[in-house]
């Protein structure tokens, strides 16, 4: 891995340009809001690019996949040309399946809140925009009500220097990105963004959670 002192971290971001020409996709349909049905749940968070918050929850014991998406908008606009104007409703966000015997709803929210910043509004370092934002998309009044209880605690407890900014908004509906988006920290740990702010991230859970996190990371060693 690589890593550049934490003050040069805001001044690197999505390379929007970029990624605006790569190879597009067709967005798959919309998934149901999120449930648990036997050993499997669901659950959506943003904080900021989908690639580090894919990435942190794909190195997790007990998170089947973390797919990268589009939350908070229309399908219409489920797109990451869309997206990246700000103007849609959307945020970048990720869909967490996972086995809430392994790992449970409250876990992941701690890990959320610990690999990212929530309290800076609709922005994560020189991300900047409402798709960037720190959002809970809660599928039913339960995880509403926990995930409100953890930010009153970290408020509370004053975890971090200023408040926390999160929203807490109602899953209408989940729209995975396009096929480019996905898996790609494990597809591109060389490329400059990842190697800068994703795999500090990982590398953060490793050490943080090591009771928590798969024997192997998904992520190529570098």
């Amino acid at each position: 891995m690589k890593f550049v002192p934490n003050a040069k971290l805001a001044t690197i971001g999505e390379d929007v340009t970029a990624l605006a020409a790569a190879a597009k996709a067709t967005t798959r349909p919309t998934t149901k809001p999120a449930s648990a049905s036997g050993n499997r749940a669901e659950a959506v968070f943003a904080g900021g690019c989908f690639w580090c918050v894919e990435a942190v929850f794909e190195e997790l014991d007990g998170v089947y996949d973390a797919v990268s998406g589009y939350a908070g908008g229309s399908k219409e606009t489920a797109n990451y040309e869309a997206v990246c104007t700000g103007a849609t409703g959307h945020a970048e966000a990720v869909k967490i399946i996972y086995d809430p015997t392994k790992i449970s709803y409250e876990k992941l929210l701690e890990v959320h809140f610990n690999t990212h910043d929530p309290t800076t509004l609709n922005r994560q370092g020189n991300d900047t925009g409402p798709q960037y934002r720190s959002a809970i998309f809660y599928a039913n009044d339960k995880e509403k009500e926990l995930a409100q209880a953890f930010i009153d605690d970290l408020n509370a407890s004053k975890h971090f220097p200023r408040p926390i900014v999160t929203t807490l908004e109602p899953l209408k509906g989940f729209y995975p990105a396009e096929a480019y988006h996905q898996n790609y920290a494990c597809q591109n740990p060389n490329q400059p963004y990842i190697s800068h702010i994703a795999l500090p991230k990982v590398e953060k859970v490793r050490s943080k959670y090591k009771d928590l996190v798969k024997p192997q990371s998904p992520i190529p060693a570098q």
